[in-house]
């Protein structure tokens, strides 16, 4: 059997070396466009910051090792320009010797990734794409020639990333974000922890404009900002490469990626499809979806790989978990945020809990903000965002495996996870989740939200702030009346009888008032996630 891969970097490695152990017979033929295979192209944006000095290190396997160790018939350089399904034949240009031919074969695997979006505007050929070794071999040229400053076109994974090593090479970075917020996967109270980080460190962002135009020495904003620019990057995002796939005449899904079933199969049985190219399903609501992830691409690389050896497989769907680092913080996330949850009409309960990293008596404890979102009648977690110093890459983890198996947002209280204080709490924040999340299930914690303060306050709400006095002077909500929580008893004669929002910096303190002004007749809520919650959300920065 001859097995012949589009592509050579995860999903399409990630089948040849599953395939070859598997198969030590059959021919397996990888083509590769670019001149490199198996490179790690999650790295590259460090190769240009310097955090990776050698660009070998990105450089996982090469043709002559892949043959070596798995007699792979590995080509670089070499595209396949067309796909005929009826003939079985693929035809190849082979930009090293300049030359045209065409291979059979038994089956075919396309892994030809995503293609990074460029909009058609004046001047944007002068942008360069982060996407290959080539591209971060011009990128780092770029880089080294030592520009005065960068403009980044888009917010997203990619584009923080590689602003964070423009700024470790001293050049002054500015990012353009045509969406109101960085890191379009966090909710706007999650996404303003991460532009303050950025701005922290010297980055310019310029949040709800687009570029419209890039000079040979600026780019120009739809606000009609000039910005000085002598190195332009476009990291808007990606689009799956379906060119083979339509050539073929292979059908193409509902989200513009190649469908593939199950196993992922195309639409024609010998032809499979893998990684940024192909529609994944969406583990919340079962329907089809683009998630450009490695460990995605790897997974479903194997699942191929079985399933032409004839081995039983298990169907994959994704909760999208991904994480990046911008400067000295972690930002992850997992499944649906709750702008897409409102948009497609779910009924949510949110909680927003600001806890440390691990025990808060051991020494260099950092506090993280962490959202949990769920059904509050099923209790199915939903999605999880976490930012933070240290600690969150961990607890946005065992969320996604909870998600994975099952677990509901009450019996996250019930894991056992592992505890000492340098390493985390008794009450680790995960279970701190799920206790709370049982508390509102139950009815005994009533919440409401950033969002709904304004609301809340025109229904006749007097607001309550239960902190410390200190703490209320160094910043409240409008409108807010201070009185402590040890305090509450003996100033009862100073609140009204009108219905009580309740804050504190966290929640923790807002819940025990919120039970005792219940105890002491009144009816009371409590707002998530505090005051600390509130200052970072557009109801706070907008005022």
């Amino acid at each position: 059997m001859r097995i012949v891969i589009v592509g050579g970097v995860a999903g399409g490695m990630s089948a040849a070396t599953r395939m070859r152990r598997l198969d030590a017979d059959s021919e397996i033929i990888v083509l590769e466009k670019s001149g490199h295979v198996s490179y790690a192209n999650c790295g590259l944006p460090y190769f240009v910051g310097g955090v990776i000095e050698e660009e070998d290190a990105l450089l996982l396997q090469t043709p002559a090792s892949l043959h070596a160790r798995f007699k792979l018939d590995v080509r670089v350089a070499t595209e396949v320009i067309n796909v005929d399904p009826l003939a079985k034949t693929v035809v190849i240009k082979d930009w090293l010797k300049n030359d045209e031919y065409s291979l059979t074969y038994d089956k075919l695997i396309l892994s030809p990734g995503a293609s990074p979006v460029v909009p058609p505007i004046p001047g944007i050929e002068r942008a360069l794409t982060l996407r290959t070794v080539e591209d971060v071999e011009k990128i780092a040229d770029r880089v080294n020639a030592k520009p005065k400053n960068a403009v980044v076109i888009g917010g997203g994974f990619i584009g923080v990333e590689i602003t964070e090593n423009l700024v470790h090479k001293g050049i002054s970075t500015t990012v353009v974000e045509a969406a109101p917020q960085v890191l379009a996967p966090l909710d706007p109270e999650m996404a303003t922890l991460v532009a303050a980080e950025l701005r922290k460190h010297g980055v310019s962002l310029h949040l709800g404009v687009s570029a419209m135009d890039v000079t040979d020495t600026s780019v120009i904003l739809s606000d009609g900002t000039v910005l000085d620019a002598e190195l332009v990057i476009m990291a808007i995002g990606v689009r799956p490469d379906t060119s083979l796939a339509k050539s073929a005449g292979l059908t193409i899904g509902t989200r513009g990626g190649i469908e593939v079933d199950d196993f992922n199969r195309t639409s024609n049985h010998d032809i499979y499809a893998v990684g940024d190219a192909a529609e994944k399903t969406d583990a919340i609501d079962g329907s089809a979806t683009l998630v450009p992830l490695a460990n995605l691409a790897n997974r479903h690389g194997r699942v191929v790989a079985d399933h032409i050896a004839g081995r039983a497989t298990r169907p994959i769907k994704t909760i999208g978990t991904a994480i990046v680092k911008v400067f000295d913080l972690m930002i992850a996330a997992t499944g649906w945020n709750e702008k897409r949850l409102a948009a497609a009409g779910r009924e949510v309960m949110v909680i927003h809990t600001h806890p440390n990293n691990h025990a808060g008596y051991y020494p260099d404890a950092k506090q993280i903000a962490l959202k949990l979102i769920f059904d509050p009648k099923s209790g199915e977690i939903l999605g999880a965002q976490g930012v933070g110093l240290e600690g969150v890459d961990k607890r946005i983890d065992v969320i996604a495996t909870a998600i994975r198996g099952g677990i509901t947002a009450p019996e996250l209280a019930d894991l056992e996870l592992a505890y000492a204080p340098p390493f985390g709490s008794a009450k680790d924040p995960v279970n701190m989740l799920g206790y709370i999340a049982e508390n509102m299930m139950s009815g005994l914690l009533e919440t409401a939200q950033w969002s709904q303060i304004q609301e809340l306050r025109g229904a006749g709400y007097q607001l309550i702030d239960v902190r410390t006095p200190s703490e209320f002077n160094n910043g409240s909500i409008p409108g807010s009346v201070n009185i402590p929580v040890d305090e509450i008893r003996e100033r009862v004669s100073e609140i009204k009888k009108a219905p009580i929002l309740v804050n504190c910096q966290v929640g923790q303190r807002g819940h025990t008032a919120t039970l005792l002004l219940k105890e002491l007749g009144f009816q009371a809520i409590n707002l998530d996630g505090g005051y600390l919650t509130y200052s970072n959300s557009p109801a706070s920065l907008n005022r």
